[in-house]
């Protein structure tokens, strides 16, 4: 069963294919991204407050290296398929991340399928957005040179300030930290704003992101179907490293197709901007064609419901 916002994106999709003089305005566009990371991560905190930190040291820990480990897999893959260097290790880099909006359409259809998670799910985005972006970094800047042959640097100090206090990982994290320290009673107040309006909320985000995708589509027929391939085929094979790596956490069946469709995903907003200060040289457009234009409509359409089905498999009875 396709949940309803999954609909809203396809719409978005359709009007851009038709042509459809459909916009939303840009402002509320940034309004409804900042309400989304706030509220993900207030709904986090609240339930992280009620969790002993020390015994979550260990999914933590798990999260970081998936995130780290995804690019050292994938850049190699990416080269066989003939993308340079630095345009490998920059896509790589989009899939080791996390994309924020596809937890949210995941943790959606759970909650519609009557399949609970667990309630800290959103502390695992906030961890697993930096450590693939900071590898792909390293494989992109590996060897690198400039004009003169000589080996160029880049700036840790500002790069490292951009991707731990940029905006989607300040506000998923700010939103952590406050729902953690204020609990459920403590921001009662403000849950009619960011609890009830959620699922609405991202609805209208999906569309514009619907727009977006399907304004990229026609950029395909300018890398081939190698990447097509790579964008379809790469999120399954992740998904079930992450599966399996909730199975080995001991995770409910939820929260491994949580871990799974996160390992599976790839961002389009903290690491497009991150590797493009870092990484200047690489191709932009072929990684967010990847993964906004393919990846992204795969997972929310497919590929949320077989990662469940995935869990279910692994983890049977539960």
């Amino acid at each position: 069963m396709i949940d309803v916002v999954v609909l809203f994106f396809l719409l978005g999709v359709f009007a851009r294919l038709v042509k459809s003089d459909l916009r939303l305005p840009e402002a509320l566009y940034e309004t409804l991204s900042i309400y989304l990371l706030l509220a993900i991560g207030l709904k986090g905190g609240i339930e992280l407050s009620k969790q002993p930190m020390l015994a979550l040291l260990p999914q933590m820990l798990a999260c970081m290296a998936l995130g780290f480990a995804i690019p050292l897999v994938l850049t190699p893959v990416l080269r066989l398929l003939g993308l340079s260097r630095v345009d490998a290790a920059a896509m790589a880099a989009h899939y080791g991340s996390v994309s924020v909006v596809t937890f949210a359409v995941a943790s959606a259809y759970l909650a519609a399928q009557g399949v609970s998670a667990e309630p800290h799910a959103a502390l695992w985005v906030a961890i697993m957005e930096a450590p693939g972006i900071v590898a792909g970094i390293l494989l992109a800047r590996l060897g690198a040179r400039n004009a003169e042959g000589q080996a160029q640097q880049v700036n840790w100090g500002e790069l490292a300030h951009d991707v731990f206090f940029g905006k989607s990982v300040l506000l998923l994290a700010g939103g952590l930290v406050i729902g953690a320290v204020m609990g459920e009673a403590g921001t009662a107040p403000i849950a009619p704003v960011f609890m009830a309006p959620f699922k609405g909320v991202l609805a209208l985000f999906l569309l514009e992101l619907g727009l977006v995708a399907g304004g990229r589509l026609g950029e395909l027929r300018r890398y081939g179907l190698r990447i097509v391939v790579f964008a379809l085929v790469t999120p399954p094979v992740l998904a079930l490293g992450g599966a399996l790596t909730g199975l080995a956490l001991g995770l409910s069946t939820g929260g491994m197709a949580i871990l799974a469709t996160l390992a599976a995903s790839a961002s389009y907003i903290a690491a497009p901007t991150a590797m493009r200060m870092a990484v200047p040289e690489a191709n932009a457009a072929l990684s967010i064609t990847a993964a906004l234009g393919i990846t992204f409509p795969f997972n929310i359409v497919l590929g949320v419901p077989l990662y469940l089905q995935m869990a279910r498999w692994l983890n049977p009875g539960v």
